[in-house]
């Protein structure tokens, strides 16, 4: 599939020859949904802890006696049925994550780049470089129309873009190493540069 290569200035580049095996699947809705949930699920803390019995701060001291109160024979107020007691089984740290294939991690950020290109909301630029003053790319971003837009270069960012980028409220940039399905789909507008659709080709091949 053929795209228009546009400048940050918004003109004309010519024109770039998309391979269809990573912009012209069908994307499929369960695919995304578990490379995003892997994806979430290895972010997760998982640092939740609560006091056990054990480790409350209360005297060990049995309460009352064991017979003859016609209540229940209650040894400790580290119990959870006090209130202040320990909780019973409660949250420990752990991780959430959980395996995902490599090749289906692939396959799930070819449909991510599909579901862009499908729905338009795909640009292709030449490059993404800037002498580093944010006003000025600030204003051609809004010239461009892109208000949640997530850019993604190269092997490594242009200093001075990313310096500039730093300041513009929903504009992110990644190396294409970092491409992923999550940021790409939280994003309205996908830009790619020239060397980012070269490295995901090879990438992804």
């Amino acid at each position: 599939m053929k795209l228009d290569v546009i400048k940050l200035d918004g003109s004309k580049a010519g024109d770039i020859d998309l391979d269809e095996a990573l912009f012209g699947l069908e994307p499929r809705a369960d695919i995304l949904h578990r490379v995003v949930r892997w994806q979430r699920n290895n972010a997760q803390a998982g640092t939740h802890k609560v006091l056990t019995k054990s480790e409350v701060s209360y005297s060990t001291k049995k309460i009352y006696r064991q017979k003859g109160t016609g209540g229940a024979r209650h040894g400790s107020r580290k119990s959870p049925t006090f209130r202040h007691g320990g909780v019973y089984k409660g949250p420990t740290p752990r991780s959430h994550g959980h395996d995902l294939t490599k090749k289906f991690r692939k396959l799930g950020l070819r449909h991510a780049l599909s579901a862009k290109a499908k729905a338009g909301e795909l640009v292709v630029i030449e490059n993404a470089e800037s002498e580093g003053k944010t006003a000025a790319l600030a204003k051609q971003v809004a010239n461009l129309g892109w208000k949640r837009a997530l850019v993604i270069d190269g092997a490594a960012v242009n200093e001075g873009f990313a310096r500039a980028a730093r300041n513009i409220e929903g504009l992110d940039i990644l190396p294409s190493m970092g491409a992923n399905v999550y940021d790409i789909l939280k994003r309205d507008t996908l830009v790619l540069t020239k060397a980012a659709v070269e490295a995901l080709e090879a990438r992804l091949k």
